[in-house]
């Protein structure tokens, strides 16, 4: 079986920003480890949610996707 395909970059934007999983929790009002499930690829945020995502962070949408061809 191949290895996991990446289709977000939240794990990227947050050290861009200098976020930590546990302040982007807080402000998420999400458990730090679902913050954490989401950066490693272990679980994916509803549409809401990563809309919601990229309001917090300021940034369009499509930064938080990895671009498929």
């Amino acid at each position: 079986m191949p290895g996991k395909v990446k289709i977000n970059r939240l794990k990227v934007v947050l050290a861009e920003r200098e976020i930590s999983h546990k302040d982007f929790a807080k402000k998420m009002k999400k458990a730090p480890n679902t913050i954490t499930r989401i950066c490693n690829n272990e679980q994916q945020p509803s549409l809401e949610t990563l809309r919601k995502m990229a309001i917090a962070l300021d940034v369009d949408i499509r930064e938080l996707l990895h671009p498929t061809k």
